[in-house]
C-alpha cells in the first residue's frame, strides 16, 4: 500500500478496510468512496467523531472508524493514528487514481463563521492549514491537533490540501472547515466519465 501505514485487510471497487495497531493505539477505518455519507466512529473523542463524520457526510463517502488508544495519557495519538489510517485507506481506495477528477474546492459557512478547501488528491502529501481558534478545546478535542490531524491525513493519503477559515466561535469554525474539505474531496475523488486515464500531463499520478 503505498502510504505505508496499517495493514491492509480488504480493498477493491474503491473501497478499504486498513488497520493500524501500536503499543498506543489499534485502529481500524473502513472507507467507501462511492456511499452515501453513512458513518460509524467511535474513538472516545466526541469532538473528533463529530468533525470526521461530518468530513464524510459531505463527500458521500461511507466510513467507519473503530478506534482505542491511551486516552488516559491526552487525546493526541489517537486522532492522531485515526486521521493516518483513514488516510491511508482513502489512498488504498484510490488504487492507482485513474479516471478521477482529482481536484476538488469548496467554501462552507456556519453563522459568523466560514471556511474554504481546496484538495488535489493526486498523489502529493503537503498542507497549509490557516484555521485560527481562540481557545484550547472544543469538547475533548485540543483545537492545537486539528491542524496535525489535517497534515497526517494529507501525508497518509497523497493529498495536497489548503485549508482556511475564519470566525469567532471555534466549534462553528472547526465544523465548517471538515464540511468543506468533505465537500472538496468528495468532488475530487469522484470518477470523471469523460476520463480514461489519470489526471495529469505526466501520464501517471501517486
Amino acid at each position: 500500500m503505498s502510504s505505508q501505514i496499517g495493514t491492509v485487510v480488504a480493498s477493491g471497487k474503491r473501497a478499504a478496510t486498513v488497520t493500524r495497531k501500536t503499543r498506543e493505539t489499534e485502529i481500524t477505518v473502513t472507507l467507501r468512496l462511492d456511499g452515501s455519507g453513512e458513518t460509524k466512529i467511535a474513538t472516545g473523542v466526541g469532538f473528533f467523531d463529530h468533525l470526521m463524520s461530518s468530513l464524510a457526510y459531505h463527500a458521500l463517502f461511507d466510513l467507519e472508524i473503530q478506534a482505542s488508544g491511551d486516552l488516559e495519557i491526552d487525546e493526541h495519538h489517537t486522532v492522531e493514528d485515526a486521521a493516518l489510517v483513514v488516510g491511508a485507506a482513502l489512498a488504498e481506495a484510490l488504487g492507482d487514481r485513474s479516471g478521477i477528477a482529482r481536484f476538488g474546492d469548496a467554501a462552507v459557512p456556519m453563522d459568523e463563521s466560514v471556511a474554504t478547501a481546496v484538495v488535489d488528491v493526486g498523489g502529493r502529501p503537503y498542507a497549509v492549514v490557516d484555521l485560527p481558534f481562540k481557545g484550547k478545546r472544543a469538547g475533548k478535542l485540543p483545537l492545537q491537533l486539528i491542524e496535525h490531524v489535517l497534515e497526517s491525513f494529507a501525508r497518509a493519503g497523497g493529498v495536497t490540501l489548503n485549508v482556511r477559515g475564519r470566525g469567532r466561535n471555534d466549534h462553528h469554525l472547526a465544523e465548517a472547515a471538515f464540511k468543506a474539505l468533505g465537500r472538496a474531496l468528495g468532488d475530487a475523488c469522484a470518477v470523471d466519465p469523460r476520463r480514461s486515464g489519470p489526471a495529469s500531463t505526466k501520464g501517471t499520478l501517486g
